[in-house]
């Protein structure tokens, strides 16, 4: 149904369509003229012949004309005429037809007739005019066109075959013009594909033909151009963002721990403690917002480095395993061997992070965390035993910032599921969130060209 629906397929449709209906209306054209001009040949010399006739008629009578046809097809004379004068009783007076065509009643009738002449052996398509007569007798004037339809059977089947190569060009035309505005498109699909890529140095290239086509590409190189000088004016912006504001908190943070340093009583340190943790939270939380942002600007893919993700995966779970045991919680892999994949290590391994510890705060049980091939790509996930995410919720849940009522009660900024996401998108793949039975599954499907 989608190739139904192709545009190069309706283009190719067209142009197959307007060359076949061209092909045809010129050949019934050109059928057409041969027939016209054979029957108007055919009815101007039967019309000639008895016009002439007819004047020996009205100059001598009955017998004058009798005579008149009899000269008029002796050997020789005329071969392509056919005559035959009847009298009142419809019995030959002279020409050279034996009878009056049974298929002719009318005494005024023309028609093509198929009828043997006097001397001839076989028979010949005949056009032929009756002509009543004062007296009663009937005048019976032709011509032959057995040669002329015998040329026009020729002429239609050579048309047939015309016809048949009109088909081949046609379909040939429509293949070519779709390969040619394919070839034309094919670069600015193959600059659309290296771009969502994360190679924002392609661009379209452009022949100078002054086409539809290379102003189509020269817009989108001036678009490219524009997005490329845009996420280099995001990256020094981000990047002087996170030094401006991680500057002064961590002179905060050292300010705190001299105050610290200096406090006598156990209420004014426990009230400083808490400040310096608010602070590291606070610093944790911007951090991941420029790695959010970063990541969904597709900021980061010069990073990408061939990894094997079940090493990875095998070493998350030993890091996280004495935390999670200290937790009350058992974490394994499901990662077979050998699942590799162009990622960025860094920003991958900080999703996975974040989905651990969201899976210590919110589940319970075993935490799973595996990896898998898929046909588009790869999956790495993070599941446990815990309630789960309801699925209306689940939009809430991805949201930067969002916060289920359930999670309120202990800290977090709700931000770690916005920034797996944001790595999955970076991957060209997406965040999914899945029912774990019990429990939550999160899913990071990263895209095409990722496994290896």
């Amino acid at each position: 149904m989608g190739f139904a629906r192709s545009t190069f397929l309706r283009f190719a449709a067209l142009v197959f369509l307007l060359q076949i209906v061209g092909a045809a209306l010129l050949l019934a054209t050109v059928h057409q003229l041969t027939a016209d001009q054979i029957g108007d040949e055919a009815e101007a010399h039967a019309e000639q012949l008895r016009d002439q006739l007819l004047g020996s008629y009205r100059q001598g009578g009955f017998a004058a004309l009798g005579a008149a046809v009899a000269a008029r097809t002796q050997p020789g004379r005329a071969p392509g005429a056919a005559v035959l004068l009847v009298d009142r009783g419809g019995r030959p007076v002279a020409g050279n037809i034996a009878e009056w065509p049974p298929s002719l009643p009318s005494s005024s009738a023309a028609a093509t007739i198929d009828l043997f002449r006097i001397g001839h052996d076989e028979s010949e398509q005949i056009y032929l005019v009756a002509t009543p007569l004062a007296g009663g007798g009937r005048l019976l004037t032709g011509h032959v066109v057995e040669s002329e339809l015998r040329f026009a059977v020729i002429l239609e089947e050579a048309m047939v075959s015309a016809f048949a190569v009109a088909v081949a060009l046609a379909a040939f035309a429509a293949w070519s013009s779709t390969r040619l505005i394919h070839g034309r498109l094919a670069a600015t699909v193959g600059t659309a594909r290296a771009v969502t890529a994360g190679n924002l140095d392609h661009r379209v290239p452009v022949d100078g033909g002054d086409d539809a086509f290379d102003a189509l590409g020269a817009t989108i190189n001036a678009m490219l151009d524009r997005i490329a000088a845009l996420m280099a004016e995001l990256k020094i912006a981000t990047d002087g963002l996170a030094h401006d504001l991680r500057s002064p908190l961590t002179r905060l943070r050292s300010t705190l721990e001299r105050a610290l340093d200096a406090s006598e009583g156990e209420e004014a340190k426990g009230a400083v403690a808490r400040a310096i943790d608010e602070g590291d939270r606070l610093l944790t939380m911007l951090d991941t917002a420029l790695r959010i942002s970063r990541a969904e600007a597709g900021i980061g893919r010069e990073s990408f480095v061939d990894t094997d993700l079940s090493a990875m995966v095998e070493d998350m779970v030993e890091v996280y395993g004495p935390l999670a045991e200290d937790n009350g919680f058992a974490i394994v892999a499901d990662a077979p061997a050998g699942i590799r994949g162009h990622v960025h290590r860094e920003l991958l391994g900080q999703a996975l992070a974040n989905l651990i510890d969201n899976a210590m705060k919110y589940g319970a049980g075993r935490i799973v965390v595996a990896a898998r091939r898929t046909r588009d790509g790869a999956v790495v996930s993070v599941g446990d035993d815990g309630p789960g995410i309801a699925e209306n919720q689940r939009p809430e849940a991805l949201r930067r910032f969002g916060r289920l009522d359930a999670a309120r009660s202990k800290a977090g900024a709700g931000l770690g599921l916005a920034l797996a996401s944001a790595v999955a998108r970076l991957h060209d793949g997406a965040l999914e969130l899945h029912d774990n039975g019990p429990g939550l599954r999160v899913e990071l499907h990263l895209g095409p060209g990722i496994s290896a």
